[in-house]
């Protein structure tokens, strides 16, 4: 696959398809919106389905020689665990956790071409109320997010009391969170501790310094498998700040294959990605808390999905990569 990569800067940022002919000139109105028709534009990885979506200085446009997926639907979405205080699902990547603030007057056409794992919620449980195997209504209070582009295990409560409850165990790293990813090179067992500030001078977030207001990241970090030049590792998440896991990994030189955001840290020479992988090859496998209702010790594991599994078996032979 061929990607053309280009770095959104403040004299090219606003409409996506506006800022693209900016980066490309030759590129006609007619040709830019054949692109997004034909599911082959990209923003930071993601699939971009919707002409209006406006785009920022740091982020990444992509154009691909192939389409994307197409956006998750319900149907992907599977539910892991369900009563009338919580509900724990399984996300598939591409899918947003919930919408964000600025989308919410979306039209419900638009809102159905990209759903979020919120709204797809709602509505097969909505499904399962009407059959008379679930119970309450379908509220959903989020009590944390995954990124977008990253697949696994999410939950949102489904009453204030239950919200209160997990947001204070999240908080006080009384969860269980546990991540796989895969990442070029190869690493030693570490734990990982910075300090995350919201722009570390290029517009996205960073690690810098308390004094900075930074918020404390902490990861434990452990391999699994080799594959070739790449290796699986699993991610104990002990703090849950946005983009933990990309952040730390790429500011030691060992960028998530497939995050075309974080390619190492501030200033330093962005590290290429060879791997040939067609998303963010970060999966959110265990996910344990306690019931906010009734105490008892809860869990659940993922393994991963199908097209990493797939994607995987070529990372050790690097002449199906080159074919891919």
């Amino acid at each position: 696959m061929t990607v053309r990569k280009f770095t959104v800067t403040e004299q090219t940022e606003g409409a996506v398809l506006a800022a693209l002919r900016k980066h490309e000139p030759q590129l006609t109105w007619s040709a830019a919106r054949a692109l997004l028709a034909a599911r082959r534009l990209g923003v930071n990885g993601i699939l971009v389905i919707d002409e209006g979506r406006r785009i920022r200085s740091g982020d990444v446009l992509e154009v691909r020689d192939s389409a994307f997926a197409p956006p998750p639907k319900d149907d992907d979405v599977r539910i892991l665990f369900l009563d009338e205080h919580v509900v724990v699902a399984d996300k598939p990547a591409g899918m947003l956790s919930v919408r964000h603030p600025g989308d919410q007057d979306w039209r419900p056409q638009r809102r159905e071409r990209q759903p979020s794992l919120e709204e797809s919620l709602q509505r097969l449980i909505g499904k399962r109320q009407r059959h008379g195997n679930a119970s309450g209504f379908s509220e959903l209070l989020p009590v944390h997010r995954i990124d977008r582009e990253t697949s696994g295990i999410l939950a949102f409560a489904r009453t204030e009391e239950a919200q209160k409850g997990l947001i204070v165990q999240f908080a006080a790293h009384q969860t269980l969170r546990r991540y796989l990813c895969v990442v070029p090179g190869t690493l030693q067992p570490v734990t990982l501790r910075s300090f995350q500030v919201r722009d570390r001078g290029d517009g996205m977030r960073g690690s810098g310094s308390e004094e900075e207001n930074g918020r404390h990241m902490v990861t434990h970090v452990r391999p699994l498998r080799s594959f070739g030049t790449y290796t699986e590792l699993e991610c104990r998440l002990e703090t849950g700040r946005t983009n933990q896991i990309r952040i730390q990994l790429a500011e030691i030189g060992h960028p998530l294959c497939g995050d075309v955001k974080y390619r190492g840290a501030f200033g330093a020479q962005p590290v290429e990605d060879n791997s040939g992988a067609t998303r963010l090859a970060l999966h959110a496998a265990e996910l344990g808390f306690r019931h906010p209702a009734t105490g008892e010790t809860l869990s659940w594991q993922l393994p991963w999905p199908a097209e990493i599994l797939r994607w995987l078996q070529t990372l050790a032979r690097p002449e199906q990569r080159q074919r891919r």
